[in-house]
């Protein structure tokens, strides 16, 4: 018997007492699980998800409304980027006037989006647990492809307004109808022997800037970095919890 004889035998099976007429509407399922692992508040929360993120490899930074557009051109000139693609939605005072802005279009072609420099975008929502920043292609997030082709991404994220604790919490918030990508860390893969290999499938680098509209509601990437061990033990604990 192949692989493919056998998966559907077993779909067979576990689907041999549903009539064929039943819809999976139609059918009650139990949503009884743990829709968070503990309690946090905003601030706590939002340090958790840096601490993911920065032990997936992204670099996180945190600014007020007021200082984003020094940071991100801080971000750009230690990247030596000269050009970045933004979707329409990203407003103009983000990015330096010395930078010069491509536009999503249609009319850019893979190659075009490989010469640029770096990519900004906004995010739908981001996920502390799971160190998740999740894009729908929103006026702020722009196509699918601006995100994946550039070797630099910077992803802004409003704080507390953009942040949930689970992947639950986010999935209420997005639109199932839109196309979404779900990026944790910068792309990684690896081979048999576990040789880590980055930006294969989308960008080499990634930075997330946490926007707070007070300073005190920050912290610095030092401040979060070590928290890092910290985060992978109480994913662990995520993962055995229910």
């Amino acid at each position: 018997m192949s692989g493919r004889e056998t998966v559907l035998g077993r779909i067979r099976r576990a689907l041999a007492d549903v009539p064929r007429t039943e819809r999976p509407d139609q059918a009650p399922v139990a949503r009884d699980h743990l829709r968070v692992h503990g309690e946090r508040s905003a601030r706590e929360t939002a340090r958790l998800l840096a601490a993911h993120l920065v032990d997936y490899r992204a670099h996180v930074s945190h600014c007020t409304p007021a200082d984003l557009p020094q940071t991100i051109a801080d971000l750009l000139a230690r990247r030596g980027s000269r050009s970045v693609v933004t979707p329409a939605g990203v407003p103009a005072k983000w990015l330096p006037e010395d930078v010069e802005r491509v536009t999503d279009s249609a009319a850019l072609t893979p190659l075009d989006l490989d010469a640029v420099g770096s990519v900004v975008t906004g995010c739908a929502v981001a996920v502390a647990e799971t160190g998740t920043l999740v894009l729908d292609a929103s006026e702020d997030q722009g196509r699918r492809r601006i995100t994946l082709v550039p070797d630099h991404h910077i992803c802004v994220v409003r704080v507390p307004e953009q942040v949930v604790d689970s992947v639950p919490q986010a999935l209420e918030r997005l639109d199932p109808a839109r196309p979404q990508t779900w990026i944790s860390g910068p792309s990684a893969t690896s081979d048999i022997e576990l040789d880590r290999v980055e930006g294969v499938h989308g960008p080499r680098t990634l930075d997330v800037v946490l926007v707070a509209a007070e300073a005190e509601a920050t912290e610095t990437e030092a401040d979060a970095a070590g928290t890092a061990e910290g985060a992978r033990g109480a994913r662990g604990a995520e993962t055995t919890g229910g």
